[in-house]
């Protein structure tokens, strides 16, 4: 009976592997095209991600803006009407959530596409060459991985991650994509018929065995999900590796623009920990 019905509808593997694959085509797709972009190239499609979502979303944090700026300033609103506010408030706050995921969604195989094109050419270069920004400048500051040169900066591909010297070695392959499709799955639902990735998320956990790359898959959903500048936090196992990843991980991330700290190498209550925590 069991196999009948196993042929019927297909194993539980199967049947996870049939909602992600069209999310691994797409990334394969894409991914020819990322490839070839210069490095200032592959590294302007951060601010073109966050472009299309803050124009996705701006009417309602627009007016999210102005409500709460009414909340914080105006101490004589009836009671009615504020408790109005804030229902409205919680609905815009869904649109503009969910709004931002359908787009996290699209632009999931580009976003995915430009991490491991990051992670490859740190692999096969001992520098890479871009043009030098503010926030180049900033890590070059307290990071001898990261040199300024008139007006270029140069990442090497050695750098400091929980005390030890680490040479990037890493890209990403099909079962780190798909590892990190999962965990970007999250727990909405779209319908939408002209969406070519329309799915319903359902909160999944990715099981890997040891050597299939945990920490490598991480950098594809922090990456996307910090896209909308409204801060990803990792969770793992203890101290040691929460730093250590930090700083491993952390240089595909700080390399496009984005900011990361890790919460452990603070004391409680520290200023430097409250901006860890934003």
């Amino acid at each position: 009976m069991f196999d009948f019905v196993k042929k019927m509808f297909g194993d539980k593997p199967t049947r996870d592997m049939k909602e992600v694959k069209p999310y691994l085509d797409a990334i394969k797709e894409v991914y020819p095209l990322i490839e070839k972009l210069t490095n200032d190239e592959l590294r302007a499609k951060t601010m073109e991600f966050k472009e299309k979502i803050r124009s996705e979303i701006e009417e309602e944090e627009q007016e999210l803006a102005t409500l709460r700026q009414r909340i914080e300033e105006e101490y004589d609103i009836p009671v009615s009407e504020k408790e109005e506010i804030y229902r409205r408030i919680d609905e815009l706050e869904k649109q503009s959530y969910d709004k931002t995921q359908k787009v996290l969604d699209n632009i999931l195989p580009e976003a995915f596409s430009v991490m491991k094109e990051t992670a490859r050419r740190f692999k096969e270069n001992e520098e890479v060459e871009v043009t030098a920004t503010e926030h180049d400048k900033a890590l070059s500051a307290r990071l001898d991985s990261v040199n300024i040169r008139g007006d270029k900066a140069y990442y090497k591909h050695q750098w400091m991650a929980g005390g030890n010297l680490v040479t990037w070695d890493m890209v990403h392959y099909d079962v780190q994509l798909i590892g990190g499709v999962v965990l970007h799955d999250m727990g909405h639902h779209y319908s939408d018929a002209n969406d070519k990735l329309s799915k319903e998320h359902k909160g999944k956990i990715a099981e890997m065995a040891t050597g299939e790359g945990k920490t490598l898959v991480a950098t594809l959903p922090v990456y996307l999900n910090a896209l909308p500048g409204k801060g990803v936090h990792v969770v793992t196992v203890n101290d040691y590796l929460a730093k250590r990843d930090s700083e491993w991980m952390g240089m595909l991330m700080e390399f496009h623009g984005l900011k990361v700290d890790c919460i452990d190498k603070w004391e409680p209550h520290s200023d430097e920990r409250k901006a860890a925590y934003n």
